[in-house]
């Protein structure tokens, strides 16, 4: 295992590409003298080896892509690719990510939208955090409108409300179903009733 590893690792450029197939890899690996080594392996088992090793390194090579992603101003959940392709094209680890741009592109895609779910999630725990919002709001809201706008005032001073300003429907109906469960969960319990200590000394 360690010789394959060592081999595809030090055989230059050409096993360093991501993109290489076993079949052009092993064509290239045959010009190396350690390769007679690996013969106490047998094909599938090279061939397994080989792709965990290309695996690997399009691991690696997707979570550089991913964190200059995370260290470029431009890139937000609103961005087109056009315009954050703009701003990384000249950093190595994009290039060296994919020679594709159709890949990057997907790449990217996929990241956005790794990015909104965790943003949704932060909203989630903000509206949890926000002493405002209580199981009695939904009533509120259904009698005065006024109110949704007071809570989304309230919300607006944070940026995890903020992010989501270019989805403000889907940001909305988080805001609405969050009120709605709160109303069926109803009234949260005393304290004496979610402690135990505390309603033993009270009695």
């Amino acid at each position: 295992n360690a010789l394959l590893a060592d081999l595809c690792s030090r055989f230059g450029l050409q096993v360093r590409n991501c993109e290489l197939g076993w079949r052009e890899a092993k064509r290239q690996l045959r010009k190396d003298h350690r390769w007679e080594l690996a013969s106490l392996l047998d094909r599938e088992e090279k061939e397994k080896l080989f792709n965990a090793h290309i695996e690997q390194l399009t691991q690696k090579k997707k979570e550089k892509f991913r964190e200059l992603l995370n260290e470029t101003p431009e890139c937000t959940l609103s961005s087109s690719w056009k315009e954050v392709r703009k701003a990384i094209k000249e950093d190595p680890r994009y290039s060296k990510f994919s020679s594709s741009d159709r890949k990057c592109e997907r790449e990217f895609k996929e990241y956005i939208k790794d990015k909104l779910v965790a943003a949704k999630a932060d909203l989630h725990e903000l509206l949890q955090e926000t002493k405002l919002i209580t199981h009695k709001s939904n009533a509120l809201v259904e009698e005065n409108e006024s109110h949704t706008k007071e809570i989304e005032e309230m919300l607006e001073k944070d940026k995890r409300w903020l992010v989501l300003g270019h989805v403000p429907d889907d940001r909305r109906d988080i805001l609405r179903q969050y009120l709605l469960d709160l109303e069926k969960r109803g009234p949260p319990p005393p304290p004496t009733a979610c402690d135990p200590s505390r309603r033993s000394i009270n009695k």
